[in-house]
């Protein structure tokens, strides 16, 4: 999709991410019209005989008519903002949510019909991006209640793994998960109790962001156990993923588990640990998988540590044998208890199992807790995160079925520890298995390392090349020029609209060569890096260190170029700048005798990490 324009006839609109839709609008799109051909897109992929299918994405896809009220509301938030598009940071993007999250003009079903309702208000997380100009395309399919991590419990049907239908697409945001990899739209929202936002994802390569308890809203939110419920993010690309979190992450005082994002207790992660002993349950090209995405970190220069997983393994087992299954039956166990025909049996089993404990097994379970979070809590004395394979086999539909409860347990073997123990983590793509099936590796880092998570998801994904956007660099031609921007010009930054305004594209965000050091510049307005290569000679003698940098990659025409360089003030400058894949594009580069005032940030990995530490020191 590499030239959007609002003639949209033809042309397909899946596969779009937020700086595509941004593009589009730049360009004379017409919400409306785009909406309605996305739409009408979607439902023909997803129906049959004007019906969606058994086993769609979708428990409720947008109709004509509830398109038309939201499209009302995003002239109206225009209107307020004077006509600023620039003031409405998702202005008409498309996103999905997951059905035990209410989304006012739509019903919640949780995936079970007999418990739907019609909420008067969005949860907040929904109202806080709708608020930002996106728009509800639909409601999405679950494992019913969020019980279950497979994505097969469902009155509506098993959502098909896009990769192979034969395979799990996992759960419980299973229909959330599915609409990003297909396409539908750049980002949804699931939830994430024991590994629904994680799973997912790793099934589906794409990225799954899974914030620490507290700081994503779950107002709005049927709970499995309220407790522990996350809302969860997912995107095609870090980038998407870090700047939904960024509009999404605002305390609630409707909330009582709300929490305001606290100190970042990590700048950035370098040491990584890995359990020892892993469980592949005869999964051998999980395993094999796995081995190669160790070896991609340690060529990215990660160091890798192993320790002994087993306080993580024994929390684990904690959520689904101890008390916490009591909060599901607290939350839907009456509802339960009418045996209705909608409610899937092993959900009911599950969660009937939680009326048979005792208060004081509750007690000594949370103690129990308590003492292995010490525990964990000790070990990450040892390292910056964890390094674990999102899950440690990748079953089909028929090994489901034959055992549900016996699978579901082994795929959270990552992942059920993580709230437990007060955890955020992201799920990221790695290289696809050797048949071809989607391999994915999740990172877990202590409560609000948000920001050192997706640094490092940014420069594990550019790396490795993995897609972050339609746009490949390969397709630009003799009439335009590549530029990489490090600091006020990348996405979200004050200076981006000198890049925007231009219809410049954004390609990719990579790293640069491991020869430049970044800092801060002194007084300048907004706030600059300036990005300074070594000298060979000085690498090589070891008396100065390089680092890689993440940095985006932009295109422009020849002619938009030449007023862009006319806008960049001394000491900055565009000079050559060397990729860590050894292309050579035009970058930003800084004078040396500047960062003698400057304060040097390369540590941080990028700009944008910095920016987000600053702000954390400022609210101490």
């Amino acid at each position: 999709m590499s030239d959007i324009t609002s003639e949209t006839s033809g042309k397909s609109l899946l596969g779009l991410s937020l700086n595509d839709w941004a593009k589009a609008y730049r360009n004379g799109g017409n919400a409306s019209e785009l909406l309605n051909a996305l739409r009408a897109e979607v439902h023909q992929q997803e129906s049959c005989n004007g019906v969606l299918k058994k086993g769609s994405v979708w428990i409720e896809l947008a109709s004509e008519q509830q398109l038309g009220a939201q499209l009302i509301q995003l002239q109206q938030l225009l209107d307020a903002a004077d006509g600023d598009m620039q003031a409405l940071p998702l202005y008409g993007v498309p996103f999905a949510v997951k059905d035990n999250i209410d989304v006012a003009g739509f019903a919640t079903t949780a995936a079970c019909p007999e418990f739907a309702y019609e909420p008067q208000a969005d949860a907040t997380v929904v109202r806080l991006l709708r608020n930002a100009g996106a728009i509800v395309l639909g409601k999405t399919n679950l494992d019913q209640f969020a019980t279950g991590l497979v994505g097969t419990r469902s009155p509506y049907g098993a959502v098909a793994n896009p990769f192979n239908e034969e395979y799990i697409s996992g759960g419980s945001s299973s229909g959330s998960a599915v609409a990003v990899a297909r396409g539908y739209v750049p980002f949804s929202l699931g939830t994430d109790t024991a590994g629904s936002g994680r799973i997912p994802a790793g099934f589906n390569h794409i990225v799954g962001l899974k914030a620490s308890k507290g700081v994503l809203s779950t107002q709005g939110v049927v709970p499995a156990c309220r407790s522990l419920d996350c809302v969860s993010v997912f995107a095609l690309n870090t980038l998407d993923a870090e700047r939904i979190f960024a509009l999404a992450a605002q305390f609630d005082a409707q909330d009582a588990y709300s929490r305001p994002v606290g100190n970042p207790p990590l700048k950035t992660i370098r040491r990584l640990a890995v359990p020892a002993g892993m469980p592949w349950f005869g999964d051998d090209v999980q395993q094999a998988a796995f081995t190669a995405a160790l070896a991609n970190a340690e060529s990215l220069g990660f160091e890798l540590i192993t320790i002994d997983f087993s306080p993580l393994s024994e929390l684990a087992a904690l959520l689904y044998q101890g008390p916490w299954v009591a909060e599901r039956y607290a939350a839907v166990g009456e509802f339960i208890r009418q045996d209705l025909p909608g409610i899937n049996p092993v959900v009911k089993s599950i969660i009937a199992g939680g009326n048979s404990g005792t208060a004081v097994q509750a007690f000594n379970a949370e103690y129990r807790r308590m003492e292995l979070l010490r525990e964990i809590q000790q070990l990450f004395q040892d390292f910056d995160a964890l390094f674990v394979p999102t899950a440690p086999c990748f079953p089909t539909l028929a090994e489901v079925e034959a055992e549900p409860v016996k699978v579901n347990s082994q795929l959270g073997t990552y992942t059920n520890f993580v709230n437990l123990a007060d955890l955020c983590a992201i799920a990221l793509p790695a290289d696809l298995r050797s048949d071809g099936l989607p391999f994915g590796i999740t990172v877990i880092a202590p409560a609000f390392s948000e920001n050192a998570l997706l640094t490092f998801a940014g420069h594990w994904q550019a790396a490795l090349r993995l897609p972050q956007a339609p746009v490949l660099l390969g397709a630009r031609d003799d009439e335009s020029v590549v530029v990489a921007v490090v600091g006020a010009h990348l996405t979200g930054m004050p200076l981006n609209h000198q890049l925007t305004s231009r219809n410049a594209v954004l390609l990719e965000q990579t790293l640069s060569a491991e020869k430049y050091q970044l800092y801060a510049l002194a007084n300048t307005v907004p706030p600059k890096p300036g990005l300074v290569r070594i000298n060979d000679a000085l690498l090589n003698s070891g008396s100065e260190t390089g680092h890689k940098i993440i940095v985006e990659l932009w295109r422009m025409d020849v002619a938009a170029f030449g007023s862009f360089v006319e806008e960049i003030p001394q000491p900055l400058g565009i000079g050559t700048l060397e990729l860590a894949d050894g292309r050579l594009v035009k970058g930003f580069i800084c004078e040396p005798e500047a960062v003698a005032s400057a304060t040097h940030i390369s540590e941080f990995g990028g700009w944008r990490a910095y920016i987000a530490y600053l702000k954390s020191q400022a609210g101490k």
